[in-house]
């Protein structure tokens, strides 16, 4: 997994604790406490990261590990490897399989959205749940 191009980077062995804000696209690949704010940007929580805090961001795409919760104004998505202790509220959610997430979801539509569109739906996941969201029977 490589940044996206024009993304900023927290490499591997960078340790931050406090609060990071920005206006741009955000790649975390080391081991971060506290909040992270992207209103704007992306931001990707690379295979070797270890994330322990809220998120607030337009786009959030996880690979490695978090515990916190996350709040998208556009997609989420959990990537093979990503392993997530909490809540997600989003607009819209992916997960692909082999995904962990141990918490509770909400989906809205964007607030820019007609009324008529979907409504929110909430899905609760056991805090005891070990295993992926959803899994394929080995062939």
């Amino acid at each position: 997994m490589k940044p996206a191009e024009g993304s900023t980077v927290i490499g591997k062995s960078v340790v931050i604790r406090g609060e990071l804000s920005g206006n741009e696209d955000l790649y975390i690949d080391g081991d971060v406490e506290g909040t992270v704010t992207l209103p704007e940007g992306r931001l990707t929580i690379g295979p070797n990261a270890h994330v322990r805090a809220d998120i607030h961001s337009r786009e959030v795409v996880i690979f490695g590990q978090l515990t916190g919760n996350v709040q998208a104004t556009g997609r989420v998505e959990l990537r093979q490897s990503a392993n997530v202790k909490g809540d997600i509220l989003a607009g819209r959610l992916s997960i692909e399989e082999s995904a962990v997430l141990t918490g509770r979801v909400e989906l809205k539509p964007a607030t820019d959205a007609p009324k008529a569109s979907t409504p929110a739906v909430t899905v609760p996941v056991p805090a005891e749940a070990t295993t992926p969201l959803f899994s394929q029977p080995k062939a």
